[in-house]
């Protein structure tokens, strides 16, 4: 890649745009400048045709997935920030800019709470999981300081949606839940890590996958509410049961989602 696409540059803050609901929070300006890399639109063609690529031949490269994102996005992008700002939390979500990671997320306190709640479930998924909440990148080739935040907001958000999903981090659960952010945000992105991931299912998740997962994603994708619009970090101490009334979602109970709610109860 050339030194002009690694390339990274001090933005001035007197330029960015504010939120009609207030200024951009300072945290996340000083990340954007530190991490926005300016490309053109040649190279952002460039680096999508590279990262498409490279991400279909090795789906754990998270990096050039997450470039792909950034540089196919903007339409998709614009349509979240729009869909959140017709929304009061999901307004409050964009003048805010709350960020999720062990820093701003008490994890000792969500290990707590009581069994059901989205932060319980959140914690256990992370858990189970093996997962850090430290782990998204943060955003380079988006040029808009504000649909950068809404970027890096899917994408911490992106854990928390697998847990009150309760999907795991396989390749079948990673495939359902692409669909279901797809059809919610439009992101490319996650429209083709649908339809191209589905191809490395292993032959009995190819079978679940048709029968069960990916008609019960595509309803969940267009009849659910707006996930992004979810405030997590206020609903740490909701029953879940709540959160999935609330935003239309209906749990699909697996054979190991059956378990280990059993498990649970003994």
């Amino acid at each position: 890649m050339s030194n002009i696409l690694l390339r990274r540059i001090s933005v001035n803050g007197a330029n960015f745009v504010r939120f009609n609901s207030g200024a951009l929070h300072p945290d996340f300006v000083s990340d954007f400048n530190q991490h926005h890399i300016q490309t053109s639109w040649l190279q952002k063609v460039i680096l999508s045709v590279g990262s498409a690529t490279v991400s279909m031949m090795d789906p754990s490269r998270g990096d050039m997935i997450a470039t792909l994102g950034e540089t196919t996005g903007r339409s998709a992008l614009k349509y979240m920030k729009n869909r959140m700002e017709q929304s009061s939390e999901g307004a409050d979500i964009l003048r805010h800019q709350p960020r999720i990671s062990s820093k701003t997320v008490d994890m000792d306190k969500l290990a707590k709470l009581p069994e059901n709640t989205v932060g319980k479930v959140y914690y256990d998924w992370l858990v189970q999981n093996k997962v850090t909440p430290d782990s998204r990148l943060p955003v380079q080739f988006v040029d808009d300081v504000e649909l950068a935040f809404v970027m890096q907001r899917y994408r911490e958000v992106h854990d928390l949606v697998h847990a009150v999903l309760y999907m795991p981090t396989n390749m079948l659960g990673e495939v359902t839940v692409k669909w279901i952010e797809g059809l919610q945000t439009r992101l490319p992105m996650c429209l083709g890590g649908g339809i191209f991931g589905a191809v490395r299912l292993k032959p009995k998740q190819r079978q679940k996958y048709v029968t069960t997962y990916l008609p019960w994603a595509i309803k969940t994708g267009m009849t659910a509410e707006f996930m992004m619009n979810a405030y997590f970090e206020k609903r740490w101490e909701q029953p879940i049961a709540e959160f999935h009334d609330e935003f239309k979602i209906e749990r699909l109970i697996t054979e190991n989602a059956a378990k280990i709610s059993e498990e649970k109860k003994i």
